[in-house]
């Protein structure tokens, strides 16, 4: 009977080791796949956002308004980024518009309308909204305003200031200098 006890509790301490060695790591539990790609907390907005599959188009904008140094510098920013099929959404030939360089003021003004000082994950997005009674307000980097509420029990949208809604796909990709909140629509400042 002893023995036995012994192997009981050694298998024990085998499936206990096994199943902690296929364990991530606590560093890596942090990361998201955004675009078929993980994207890790040491990296800045900028160095994981080129590697996203789904948000080739907002790195392209982001080059073109030469906002690539602001985005990498310490922040904390909390982007709302929208997915390249955000941008699809827009009318014929705006995205084509907007990355002309004489339209370079226009671009910055709609991206930095989707950058809010300060690191907003999803609990501090939905305490503001509570302590809002439903409701948030966000000053933009570009000084203009978005709107928060929940929609459900884990759902934020985030409304612009001509009432255009998004819905917060994937939270809280946590970044070095600030947190990414992927949106499925470009916000629209006034």
């Amino acid at each position: 009977m002893h023995i036995m006890t012994r192997k009981s509790l050694l298998a024990i301490v085998v499936a206990v080791i096994i199943s902690f060695a296929g364990m991530p790591a606590i560093a890596e539990d942090s990361t998201v796949m955004v675009g078929g790609e993980a994207m890790y907390p040491a990296k800045d907005i900028v160095d994981n956002a080129v590697n996203s599959a789904d948000h080739t188009t907002l790195v392209e904008a982001v080059k073109a308004a030469g906002l690539v140094e602001t985005l990498k510098g310490a922040g904390p920013f909390t982007v709302f980024a929208p997915t390249n099929d955000a941008f699809e959404d827009l009318p014929d030939g705006t995205v084509a518009m907007l990355l002309k360089p004489e339209n370079k003021e226009d671009l910055v003004n709609v991206l930095t309308y989707h950058v809010v000082p300060g690191r907003l994950t999803f609990d501090a997005l939905a305490e503001q909204i509570k302590a809002g009674n439903g409701k948030a307000q966000l000053k933009t980097a570009s000084g203009g305003m978005l709107t928060v509420m929940m929609n459900g029990p884990h759902n934020i949208v985030v409304k612009d200031e001509k009432g255009n809604a998004a819905d917060i796909s994937t939270y809280d990709v946590m970044q070095s200098n600030g947190v990414i909140q992927v949106i499925d629509t470009v916000l629209l400042p006034n």
